[in-house]
């Protein structure tokens, strides 16, 4: 039997068989202390000596590629890089809910892999996990092109200037590219406005469609103590258009310089076209009139970043957003919604979010998850924020909707194509919550079932009950309550995440993936899991991987391995999809 005991690195457990002792077992890496107390220049200007002390005196020998797949188990620093990118951290813990703020610390094996020359192939793998919506988090991305953006090789300076309009797609991600630049040149004498700098920022505004940059400039106007003002000055940006240069105008000198700039000139098509979109959005600004400012959201597709505080306070303006606003929007604000009175029990508003929760077309457009709709639905019967005071009564007719989307949203579900155990422990605490939501953890297990069972053709569900697991029987139509029933039915002990894998390496099937839903403390092992996968891997001929969820848990662990193919997940939410289906695809 092994057991679970505290090691040195204060997240991890440490697997110890029977008749050891523990001893000076490798704790977390942690050689970000020293870094700390130099500046950025003199990382550029020692990097190989910075680089192996971060990646433990060794170089990565793997390709980087479009597949990312490797030829061995070993964790490089490939794979630490695409972590990094995917959710944040090297390490192989995905904690769910964590918005921590990406430093240097983070990035050893991006610092390896750049000492390594390997600079333009970091940009690619960069720009992969931006566009592909691979990553669980943007902020890695725009942290690591900042910092390719600021290496000493010209090549991956350029690689990086290159890409940045395609990974800042939007102005929030530009000023957040803009802070951690600046962030990491904290402590040198020279500024981060050099020539490429500036020439990329320009491009940024003058590669852009005018309609969509007007657009752009007013809803988000500043982020993170950077606003468009700031950025058009300090690039010193040249606009290549008639347009851009009154949107420029508009920025930077308001807009009754705008107004007495082009009253009596012959403008051109396009900006005719910009001058009306922004005298629109300055009308909606000083007008107190409900009809007027309903009138021109709906005609012009004007969003509630546009709109004043006041504006927000109207059912009316709410009738006009509420056709147009996406339903990811819409399932963070019901309850500030319903707690305004802005929503009534048979409104008309009401009704609009009904008809478009329920509406297939809609849902299908906007991409939502399953996941998403049963956290915010959890999150609105509930009644009541996680912070502040505010509080509302759910409003049935929305609950009844938010259920029937639910169902309706598994067609989002993109299968991820293996064979798949999920296997289940949540009997030993019903009324346990996932940390950081309303859901308890035997909704959660139930859900994150049936999401796997509906849309992956190649999935077998077990039960751990006293020692042993189980094949659950689920049918296509069963409901959630009915799920959750059937998981939680059986006597449990505690959870042996080998077992699935022994069972399944008993009865012959060979399974890519498993997944392991427990609510549960206690783990305990009576082999080691690292060596249960690879005898599976050897028996089946199959990649096979491992996820272990720790619905409850808070930075524990499988063991300490150095196996890539076995990683922990703390807590869950719709993050945590991303993560077993980039592992299972070999994106990290």
């Amino acid at each position: 039997m092994y057991c679970v005991t505290v090691s040195q690195h204060p997240l991890r457990p440490t697997l110890i068989p029977p008749g050891y002792v523990t001893a000076n077992r490798r704790g977390g890496l942690a050689p970000s202390g020293c870094i700390k107390t130099l500046a950025l220049c003199k990382y550029l200007e020692a990097f190989s000596s910075i680089a192996m002390e971060l990646s433990g005196n060794t170089t990565s020998n793997h390709t980087l590629n479009s597949t990312g797949a490797e030829s061995s188990w070993e964790i490089s620093d490939k794979t630490k890089l695409c972590r990094f990118l995917c959710y944040g951290s090297e390490e192989d813990i995905y904690t769910a809910r964590e918005l921590g703020h990406v430093t240097i610390d983070h990035a050893g094996a991006l610092l390896s892999l750049l000492q390594e020359g390997r600079g333009a192939e970091v940009v690619e793998e960069i720009k992969r996990f931006a566009q592909d919506g691979c990553a669980v988090r943007p902020g890695p991305a725009f942290f690591a092109l900042a910092l390719c953006s600021q290496h000493s090789e010209l090549k991956t300076r350029q690689a990086a200037f290159k890409a940045l309009k395609e990974i800042c797609r939007d102005a929030a991600h530009l000023f957040s590219f803009i802070q951690y630049k600046k962030e990491l040149k904290e402590g040198m004498k020279c500024g981060i406005w050099g020539r490429a700098l500036r020439k990329a920022v320009s491009d940024w505004y003058n590669e852009q469609d005018a309609l969509s940059l007007a657009a752009a400039v007013t809803r988000c106007k500043q982020r993170g103590g950077w606003s468009h003002q700031d950025l058009l000055r300090l690039s010193h940006t040249r606009p290549a258009t008639d347009a851009v240069a009154l949107i420029s105008k508009y920025v930077t000198k308001g807009w009754k310089e705008v107004q007495g700039a082009y009253a009596d000139k012959e403008n051109s098509e396009e900006v005719v076209k910009v001058l009306s979109y922004l005298e629109v959005v300055e009308k909606v600004k000083h007008s107190r009139d409900e009809t007027e400012v309903s009138s021109l959201i709906e005609e012009h597709k004007l969003e509630r970043e546009q709109l004043l505080t006041d504006h927000l306070r109207s059912k009316q303006v709410w009738s006009a957003l509420l056709k147009e606003i996406s339903l990811h929007s819409i399932l963070k604000i019901l309850g500030k919604m319903t707690s305004n009175k802005l929503l009534e029990s048979r409104s008309s508003e009401t009704q609009i979010i009904c008809d478009r929760l329920q509406n297939e077309s809609s849902l299908k457009k906007a991409k939502i998850h399953p996941f998403s709709i049963l956290l915010a639905s959890e999150n609105y019967k509930r009644g009541q924020g996680y912070q502040g005071k505010t509080k509302w009564e759910a409003d049935s007719g929305i609950l009844k909707a938010m259920d029937c989307a639910f169902y309706k949203s598994f067609m989002n579900v993109e299968p991820i194509g293996k064979r798949l155990v999920v296997a289940v422990d949540v009997s030993t605490s019903l009324t346990s919550v996932v940390p950081g939501t309303a859901i308890s953890t035997a909704v959660a297990a139930a859900a994150v079932t049936m999401i796997f069972a509906r849309t992956e053709a190649n999935t077998h569900v077990l039960a751990f009950s006293e020692g042993t697991v189980v094949p659950c029987s689920l049918s296509a139509d069963m409901t959630l309550a009915e799920v959750t029933a059937e998981l939680v039915k059986l006597p449990s002990g505690s959870t042996d995440c080998t077992l699935p894998i022994t069972w399944a390496t008993g009865n012959k099937k060979y399974i890519d993936m498993f997944i392991i839903l427990t609510n549960n403390p206690l783990w305990t092992f009576t082999a080691s899991p690292v060596e249960s996968l690879k005898k599976h891997r050897l028996a089946s001929g199959a990649d096979s991987k491992l996820v272990m969820c720790g619905l409850t848990s808070i930075g524990h662990t499988i063991a300490d391995t150095e196996d890539r193919g076995l990683l922990s997940i703390c807590g869950f939410d719709l993050g945590a999809f991303n993560i077993i289906r980039n592992l299972a695809l070999n994106l990290i």
